[in-house]
């Protein structure tokens, strides 16, 4: 993919930021959802939007309500 040198710029500026560059964007509402193999068993993982691990849910669903529940907009990590 060709990208001109403004988007250029912009990719390499979103690449630089940190962690917590993120959070002052107000990101900390946000909690990452994403499939992972515990024990050799299907589960998801619950992040916060630093990347600290939070949880791990059985299914789902169970972590989009566990987001939900603690007032946090669920984003799903594929």
């Amino acid at each position: 993919m060709a990208y001109n040198n403004h988007e250029q710029n912009g990719a390499s500026v979103l690449r630089a930021l940190s962690n917590q560059d993120f959070l002052n964007f107000g990101i900390q509402n946000l909690a990452y959802i994403k499939p992972v193999h515990v024990d050799g068993r299907s589960m998801f993982a619950i992040h916060a939007a630093d990347g600290t691990p939070l949880s791990v849910m059985k299914t789902e669903a169970e972590a989009l309500i566990t987001v939900r529940n603690n007032d946090l907009d669920p984003v799903i990590v594929h």
